[in-house]
């Protein structure tokens, strides 16, 4: 501060403040080397309270209106720095002035979803935002407990505070609302009115109060809100039988806006399907016809074999085909021999099954001279 500033401040006797912003709590009045003259004006408008500190210790509080600084004004003050009367006679004080508005534009968010147990649809995930309004109702604690020596403390450093106290107290006043999750929208104001009342005891110790919060929306996951959709879509069309038509109605539509063959190709079959199901609805209903007689029972399954031939796997032949290649040579009573069942292979002499069928076999004729 220069000679001009120091010299200013010697004949400036009017201590005052008028807002030129929108976020301002607490505002500190610059004096040069904090002198205050006796008998200085002060000046604390509607919506303001003026704090006097003094070497850290909260001296006096005032309330709106124009005030003369001398010792009758500031009896604890007065006290502490034993004050002598006379214009010049300084003392030496911090003044800080407070803005008592509501501070209306300030909004919250739930960063993370809030788990509920909703009594219909089990637990759920919410997310929910809104806004709130807070004001300072007690200057000195505010000072003692948040603004400190900050000469101007705004709103962007107390609101991300709020704002975790506010999702904190949400948590807790949506699950024991008692209030089903599909009548949330209709009670929204009585959840705001319940959070102010709480934020506002909570914040008392710093000197500010909630006067109002506001839910704007309490949303529900994509997945849960398709459900949703779909359960009062059911409850429209009445039945599942419309509710069927409904969805072919749907889809023919969804075809119809797309431009690809493979859309009018859905398009026409889900049409097709849905004429018929007109069809059928406007067609009398016929008594069900008789049911038809018994087909005759399947032929019972062959057995199927695997023979070992040169070391290579032969099959599946059945009874006859076996017979067939024991005449034919291929298949001896050392040829191994596999079915479904059997643990592994085994000589066909030693397979019953196949056995039977050696003897039935005539021998080769005999060479002829």
């Amino acid at each position: 501060m220069g000679l001009m500033d120091r010299i200013r401040g010697e004949f400036i006797d009017i201590i005052e403040w008028t807002d030129d912003s929108r976020d301002t709590i607490v505002w500190r009045f610059p004096r040069y080397e904090n002198e205050i003259k006796m008998g200085a004006k002060l000046v604390v408008r509607e919506s303001q309270t003026a704090v006097f500190v003094n070497e850290g210790q909260i001296a006096d509080v005032f309330t709106p209106g124009t005030y003369t600084l001398e010792t009758q004004n500031l009896p604890v003050l007065s006290t502490l720095k034993g004050w002598k009367y006379g214009f010049h006679s300084p003392f030496k004080a911090e003044v800080y002035f407070v803005t008592t508005r509501q501070f209306t534009d300030l909004k919250w968010g739930t960063q993370n979803p809030v788990i509920v147990r909703d009594p219909e649809f089990g637990m759920v995930r919410l997310r929910a935002f809104g806004a709130f309004a807070a004001r300072v109702v007690d200057a000195a604690a505010l000072l003692r407990e948040l603004a400190g020596t900050d000469p101007q403390f705004r709103t962007e450093e107390v609101q991300e505070y709020l704002r975790q106290l506010i999702v904190g107290r949400l948590a807790t006043a949506l699950a024991t609302a008692g209030v089903p999750m599909l009548d949330l929208a209709t009670r929204q104001d009585g959840l705001g009115a319940r959070l102010a009342g709480a934020l506002t005891e909570e914040l008392a110790p710093v000197g500010i109060a909630v006067p109002k919060f506001i839910i704007e929306n309490i949303s529900l996951p994509p997945e849960v809100e398709a459900a949703v959709d779909a359960r009062s879509r059911m409850g429209i069309v009445g039945n599942l039988d419309q509710y069927t038509q409904l969805q072919a109605a749907d889809a023919i539509g969804d075809a119809a806006r797309n431009p690809g063959a493979a859309g009018e190709g859905v398009g026409l079959g889900v049409g097709m399907a849905l004429g018929r199901r007109m069809a059928e609805g406007l067609t009398p209903q016929q008594p069900p016809a008789a049911a038809p007689a018994p087909a005759a029972p399947p032929p019972l399954p062959q057995q199927q074999w695997f023979i070992g031939v040169g070391g290579a796997q032969q099959g599946p032949y059945d009874s006859a085909a076996l017979s067939g290649l024991i005449s034919a040579g291929t298949l001896t009573r050392t040829t191994l021999v596999w079915q479904n069942g059997m643990s592994g292979w085994l000589p066909a002499e030693q397979v019953p099954e196949v056995e039977r069928l050696f003897g039935s076999v005539p021998p080769p004729l005999p060479p002829q001279a």
